[in-house]
């Protein structure tokens, strides 16, 4: 079991940044993928970034690619997603999860933090 809480969601300023954090528990923490995912209300939960267990391989959405920075700290058992340049379109409820490598359905689920961007 991994258990995850997300932290650093608020409100911001179109163009501003915000960091958010993922604290996982649990040993084995390295050997998941970590993912960051979004919600608005009446839409799918989307994809927003992934990072491999040895932080060696990320992967972006296009609609984020080149603003957000997914990284991870092993020693710290927390994931990071680094958002620049924000947008009124990234207001969403933002969710960190997990997943082991050799699947692709992500079985853990933090409960999500609010972020805002005001225009």
């Amino acid at each position: 079991q991994v258990q995850l809480v997300e932290s650093g969601g608020g409100l911001v300023q179109a163009g501003g940044s915000l960091r958010l954090s993922c604290a996982a528990s649990g040993r084995t923490f390295s050997s998941y993928v970590m993912g960051w995912f979004r919600q608005t209300p009446g839409k799918e939960r989307e994809f927003v970034a992934r990072i491999s267990g040895s932080g060696g391989l990320k992967y972006y959405a296009d609609s984020v690619k080149g603003r957000f920075t997914i990284s991870r700290d092993n020693a710290k058992n927390t994931v990071y997603l680094q958002m620049n340049s924000l947008k009124p379109d990234d207001t969403a409820v933002y969710y960190c999860a997990a997943r082991s490598g050799l699947s692709s359905e992500y079985p853990y689920w933090g409960q999500g933090t609010q972020v805002t961007v005001s225009s």
